[in-house]
């Protein structure tokens, strides 16, 4: 039997969940492909605790977000999130972090398109940015005692 492409693979954890989580993330995953047409799709971390269908992860030139399903919701987490603005709030999870931020959807949270669109768009845009010139390096401290 063939190796399933991550997109086969994202199917089937979709159809796993087979509940509101599965329709939530195929939702989520619509929005995405829809914001960035070029996003390629990816599926990291299978072990034996995810049935080895592992995490989808949404791509372009770095990880975008990933889409994790839980018990009682589904959890987006951006990469670069703390770099992105967030005027709708959207950000509800890991806020405390220097880099991640996440949304987490509960059953019958509604997923604001136009917001989240522009989310996915910003991570897009700061992912291809031209990389920040590296830092010179700093000279080693001499021992006190020296």
């Amino acid at each position: 039997m063939a190796e399933q492409t991550p997109s086969q693979l994202i199917d089937a954890r979709i159809k796993a969940l087979d509940d509101w989580r599965g329709e939530t993330l195929a939702r989520v995953r619509k929005l995405i492909k829809r914001a960035d047409p070029e996003v390629a799709e990816t599926v990291k971390w299978r072990k034996p605790s995810n049935g080895m269908l592992g995490v989808p992860v949404w791509e372009h030139a770095g990880i975008l977000c990933t889409g994790e399903a839980y018990k009682s919701f589904v959890k987006l987490t951006f990469a670069k999130g703390a770099s992105l603005a967030d005027p709708s709030r959207l950000f509800n999870a890991s806020l405390e972090g220097n880099a991640r931020r996440a949304i987490d959807l509960r059953e019958g949270d509604a997923i604001a398109e136009k917001p989240f669109t522009a989310l996915i768009r910003a991570a897009v845009a700061l992912n291809t940015a031209a990389p920040a010139a590296p830092r010179p390096a700093r000279a080693a401290k001499k021992p006190k005692n020296a």
